[in-house]
């Protein structure tokens, strides 16, 4: 599983509710570990894919752009952090 990041600049509240209308774009069950937080710039998205050749593809795609789009957000600025190699889960976390 590979994790990049994506990180969206602008205010706060108007990329979280994009951020929403991203997700309710998908469909169920497409999203394996995805986080979203807000910081002091926007908003960045950590996100899985099952390798660095899958992110790369999907996060240079233009069914990425149009769902970004779509969504009413900023194009992002996409950052490469690495092959997971470990994750905790609380105890009874959805797993999909």
């Amino acid at each position: 599983m590979y994790l990049g990041m994506y990180s969206f600049r602008g205010d706060p509240a108007e990329l979280l509710a994009g951020h929403d209308r991203m997700l309710a774009l998908l469909p169920e069950g497409q999203l394996e570990l995805h986080v979203c937080v807000q910081t002091d710039e926007g908003i960045a998205v950590l996100d899985t894919c099952p390798s660095r050749e899958v992110f790369d593809r999907f996060s240079s795609s233009s069914q990425f752009r149009e769902l970004v789009a779509a969504a009413g957000l900023p194009g992002p600025e996409i950052r490469h952090l690495g092959d997971v190699r470990s994750y905790v889960l609380p105890p009874g976390a959805d797993t999909g």
